[in-house]
């Protein structure tokens, strides 16, 4: 049973800074690509980021280009994303995602195992 639970959500001031992490079990880690969407409210789930099994490659939306960086330790089962410089606008509940459907994908419907997600709320 795939399982991944996220952790690091909170309440921000605009121009800080959070960690997220999210732990995965019974899933090969280390063959996924692991994604980091979110959803704010009366809007689509969206991707935010991605990052390949092995850490080469990596997609960031537009939106958090410069500001945002995931990572992944596959000697732990986690993937992070570390947000800088919040803004208001990024308020939304965050989730990872895993896909074992493809080696390297930054569709939606590709990624199959989810988290529950964790709120991140920016104050501005």
């Amino acid at each position: 049973q795939v399982q991944l639970v996220e952790s690091g959500g909170g309440l921000v001031q605009a121009g800080g800074s959070l960690r997220l992490s999210c732990t995965a079990s019974g899933v090969p880690f280390s063959s996924v690509v692991m994604g980091w969407f979110r959803q704010a409210p009366g809007k689509e789930r969206e991707i935010m980021t991605a990052i390949s099994s092995n850490s080469v490659l990596r997609y960031y939306t537009d939106s958090v280009k410069g500001r945002f960086t995931i990572s992944r330790d596959n000697a732990k089962n986690t993937v992070y994303l570390q947000m800088n410089s919040l803004k208001p606008e990024d308020t939304a509940v965050y989730f990872c995602a895993a896909s074992s459907r493809a080696r390297w994908t930054i569709k939606k419907d590709d990624y199959t195992d989810w988290g529950q997600g964790t709120q991140v709320t920016v104050s501005s």
